[in-house]
């Protein structure tokens, strides 16, 4: 498929939160009408994008990777919105990390050519598709990892084209790797003996290790040693890789200091939060946040609009969102503003959202905020990209005048 050509998708009763009068249109035909969010038929809840947000921040972790020398393949499993991949790669991006087969599979079906599958992979069907993948398209880049002796075995009994390995770090009480410099040896010894893989280089993901910049110097270590053992001898360039979106920080300052080897190396970083941020989490732990505040900054770009519905006691109103529209696993929605019904907007203050059900959010109102009323609409912040994007299959684009410019869609 074609970027375009979500564009010509019609406007139903799939997309949550879009004008019931604009059923029949293409996303590209609404979008180019520039309705306004507030009066142009929108109907609530509704998670938005801010166009100006999602710019800045596409834009700062690409001069970022660029100032460090970091290769970047953020992590699609954010967005799975093929749209926001393009943007990406358009701002040099060397491919996209995917978790599971499937988002490989969504990744291919719109041209993406380096994919990094940060998981081991041994589901046959899986192995045996990407096999056909890469033995049909010779400018398909696929690296995945490697964190065991079995997974290993699987991978080769099922292939029947090479795919590039790298033999992921684990840490201790965190979650999948090998736990340690002699069993990550162990497997890179059983790949060297495999007939349908080849170890290119070491990765993993340091923020369940209880010390990251310590697990990050053993990545490092690793890869010298590999290095310094020949396992890299069918390699053409050694790729190490590390890095989500709370310690990228770290991780560029470690790659610094990989050279020399006996390849090139390509250093890749995996961070994929960034492109929208959020207003609670991420917040709070970006390295942008305080430890490098002065190399840039990253904007939420989520903004969740639900209505009041019932104001039943003097301090409690509920919202027309909740856990099937809103993250909630890092943090609660956090009220931003309210649209009075003649279209004022003022400050949320007074309002703390509490709980979240299906479809309600419990909000507490003190007396700053006690004349929210029935039919008002509650602009919140969110946390956590990764479990916003997946319960929205279409999200408008809004610019700064509040006018809706484009529609991104998600895949999951």
């Amino acid at each position: 498929m074609r970027i375009d050509e979500l564009r010509e998708e019609r406007v139903d009763h799939r997309f949550k939160g879009l004008p019931p009068d604009a059923d029949g249109r293409t996303l590209g035909e609404l979008a180019a009408e520039r309705r306004s969010l507030f009066d142009g038929g929108f109907t609530t809840p509704l998670l938005t994008l801010s166009a100006p947000a999602l710019e800045h921040n596409l834009a700062q972790l690409a001069a970022y990777a660029a100032k460090h020398g970091l290769a970047f393949a953020p992590h699609g499993k954010t967005s799975m919105a093929p749209q926001l991949f393009a943007r990406q790669l358009e701002y040099g991006a060397w491919g996209i990390t995917a978790a599971t087969p499937h988002q490989v599979r969504v990744y291919r079906a719109f041209g993406v050519r380096r994919v990094f599958l940060a998981n081991e992979l041994v589901d046959a069907a899986a192995l045996r598709w990407l096999a056909r993948e890469l033995a049909g398209d010779p400018d398909f880049r696929f690296v995945c990892y490697v964190d065991s002796v079995r997974g290993v075995e699987l991978m080769d009994a099922a292939l029947t084209h090479v795919v590039d390995v790298v033999v992921e770090l684990g840490a201790a009480g965190g979650r999948t790797g090998v736990r340690g410099a002699a069993e990550a040896a162990r497997v890179a010894d059983a790949v060297t003996t495999a007939r349908h893989l080849r170890l290119v280089g070491v990765a993993g993901y340091e923020a369940p290790a209880a010390d990251p910049r310590a697990w990050i110097a053993e990545l490092v270590e690793l890869a010298r040693d590999f290095d310094a053992a020949g396992r890299f001898a069918a390699a053409e360039e050694i790729v190490v890789s590390a890095g989500g979106s709370e310690w990228f920080d770290a991780v560029a300052e470690a790659f610094g200091s990989l050279e020399p080897l006996s390849r090139p190396v390509l250093k890749l970083l995996r961070s994929g939060a960034y492109v929208t941020h959020d207003d609670v989490h991420y917040a709070d732990v970006t390295p942008f946040h305080d430890r490098i505040a002065a190399e840039g900054s990253l904007e939420p770009a989520f903004r969740l609009w639900a209505q009041v519905l019932s104001r039943p006691e003097p301090g409690l109103a509920l919202l027309n969102a909740g856990k099937r529209d809103a993250p909630y696993d890092l943090g609660l929605p956090v009220p931003q503003v309210v649209r009075r019904a003649d279209g004022s907007a003022v400050p949320a203050a007074g309002l703390t959202v509490t709980k979240l059900a299906d479809q309600h959010a419990f909000v507490s109102v003190t007396p700053d905020g006690g004349d929210l009323a029935v039919g008002d609409w509650v602009g919140l912040g969110v946390s956590h990209p990764c479990t916003a994007f997946d319960k929205w299959p279409c999200l408008p684009v809004v610019d700064k005048a509040g006018r809706v410019t484009d529609f991104i869609r998600t895949f999951f």
